[in-house]
């Protein structure tokens, strides 16, 4: 959590519209080639995907798994499809990543995906993984297969069984592994039969979508609900998408604008600063399922769909200050919130002081968004959500399984249970001993990079013996681990052993890495520009300025 602040990315999925809060891409790939290409892809991956990484789970254990994974799969995965699975598996990666999951999902997530495109057999990922990875990738091959032909997930009931059968029976990770997989998978549906691309969408939105609800991946959730909404009601997802399109970037403008003086506003209140250690604030624009759920399913006019617009606020109160305290922040909240906007006192429902039947605590107001006057712009109203850090914390395993379609509140709260016993069981394959004893298996070296920089880490990693340098056996084992050989690994030596002693040290090691970040950034960079210039460029073409130049040019030209 933010200690003063939040963001809002804007996250628009094709042909869907997703949470705002969500956004994930791939790191950049290198093509294959000399020993340093490959090395720079390695290592701008495990940088990439180390920085997303949150600061609880940063383990040496973790980083030494998650390199092992990469090494086995960045070579596997290279020429399959064409380059296209490595840059898929990457993505899933990232998500995973973002999502805050711990090494062992990001490596099986990884791996996962060489298995399926046939490149990685269980046998190498057990191997290269061990048990805690691979069980993950047993079980999530299990959560896949759940919803089997025999079942007809069309029907609300059975739907419902194999829902309460995965969230019982698997790893929590791997129903998430699964997820993220599933939505990677739902954004390459175009190459296969009709049929097929309907019945996943039907899985999905059935079984899959409740799933991501129901596991606190919200973000997760609508993504997966928008799309098999558009590949199984393509006409009805046509007029929401009409409707909501129409104010969408307008609405949007008005988030980003209310995040950034909402946070101004709560951090220069006396109150909260002395209630409250920091505080994150999150918004979304609706998504296409849940309109269409409103106007359909509950019969409402769109005039009357009153959280098109809406905003979370999650406080981090002080340390020793009890639930009273917590609910006293939240009313402070409000009331710094009906200061800035004008509220609606009808829509205010206060589920702190009177929580639901499933536990779930949450203040919800409403804000009118319109602009004063018979003349201002009218908006839909913003429905705010107010809540402390330990309620928003037992929504995301308690209030959201109730919500994913289980209709029992006492059910729910047993498989929260269940799943938080199984996070808590698979932390502890992660989790250091002291670096002298070495019983982890992970050399001190390797213990000491946990709290490392990414270009001190990834040296620690391949100076195996711990001695300081990176020999030239150590980097032809990685050369072959990428698919390479020792040819690369001495054309790798010598450009980088800038003092021709035959080995690599920290300082050599560390101006590689400064130079594959920098070409990252500037390729980075560039495709903003690319972006920023077409889009400029376009609109001086549409007024003919462009047109007018190339003419004066040419004429010069000829003249010349």
């Amino acid at each position: 959590m933010a200690s003063t602040g939040g963001n809002v990315d804007v996250l628009v999925v094709e042909p869907a519209a997703a949470d705002i809060e969500h956004h994930v891409s791939a790191p950049r790939l290198t093509p294959a080639g000399s020993g340093g290409q490959l090395m720079a892809e390695l290592l701008g991956v495990f940088n990439g995907l180390t920085e997303r990484m949150g600061d609880d789970v940063a383990t040496s254990s973790s980083w030494t798994l998650l390199f092992r994974a990469l090494k086995l799969a960045l070579p596997a995965l290279r020429d399959a499809a064409g380059g296209r699975s490595l840059s898929r598996a990457l993505i899933v990666a990232a998500s995973l990543a973002d999502l805050q999951m711990d090494a062992e999902v990001i490596s099986a997530g990884i791996v996962r995906q060489a298995m399926d495109a046939g490149a990685v057999a269980m046998a190498d990922a057990e191997a290269q993984l061990g048990p805690g990875a691979a069980a993950l990738l047993r079980e999530s091959l299990d959560v896949k297969n759940a919803p089997s032909s025999q079942v007809d997930v069309a029907d609300e009931e059975a739907a419902s069984a194999v829902r309460n059968r995965i969230l019982s029976g698997y790893d929590v990770r791997a129903v998430i592994l699964e997820l993220a997989i599933r939505l990677d998978a739902m954004k390459h549906l175009d190459g296969v039969p009709k049929h097929q691309q309907r019945t996943t969408s039907l899985e999905v939105l059935k079984v899959f979508a409740p799933l991501a609800h129901a596991v606190g991946a919200g973000a997760l959730s609508k993504e997966l609900e928008d799309l098999s909404f558009w590949r199984l009601y393509p006409q009805a997802y046509a007029q929401v998408d009409q409707w909501l399109s129409g104010q969408e970037d307008d609405c949007k403008r008005v988030l980003a604008t209310c995040k950034d003086d909402l946070l101004q506003a709560l951090a220069a209140d006396d109150e909260l600063r002395h209630a409250v250690a920091g505080f994150d604030v999150k918004a979304r624009y609706k998504s296409r399922f849940s309109a269409m759920k409103k106007l359909v399913k509950d019969g409402r006019r769109p005039e009357d769909v009153h959280d098109i617009l809406g905003m979370r606020v999650i406080l981090d109160h002080r340390a020793g200050c009890g639930d009273g305290d917590g609910h006293r922040a939240c009313v402070r909240t409000h009331e710094v919130i009906k200061g800035m906007w004008k509220d609606v006192p009808a829509r205010t429902k206060d589920y702190i002081a009177r929580p639901k039947g499933d536990g779930y605590r949450s203040l919800h107001i409403a804000v009118d968004m319109s602009e004063p006057g018979p003349e201002g712009k009218k908006r839909p109203l913003m429905e705010v959500q107010i809540r402390t850090k330990e309620m928003n914390d037992a929504a995301v395993f308690g209030h959201a399984l109730y919500k994913g379609c289980l209709a029992d509140p006492e059910e729910a709260k047993r498989l929260k249970d269940i799943m938080l016993a199984a996070a808590e069981v698979a932390a502890q394959h992660l989790r250091d001993e002291p670096a002298t004893g070495d019983q982890t298996g992970v050399p001190a070296a390797a213990a000491a990079a946990a709290s490392a920089g990414n270009i001190e880490r990834a040296f620690r990693l391949l100076d195996k013996n711990g001695d300081g340098r990176i020999s030239m056996e150590e980097l032809t084992e990685l050369m072959e681990d990428l698919g390479a050989g020792g040819k690369d690994a001495e054309e790798l030596m010598r450009l980088l052993d800038d003092n021709n002693d035959g080995s690599l040290s920290s300082d050599e090691f560390a101006l590689f890495q400064k130079r594959v970040e920098l070409k990252a950034k500037l390729e980075d960079k560039d495709d903003e520009y690319k972006e920023i210039l077409k889009q400029k460029l376009q609109k001086v073409d549409d007024t003919g300025l462009i047109h007018v130049y190339r003419k004066n040019l040419s004429d010069k030209l000829v003249s010349g």
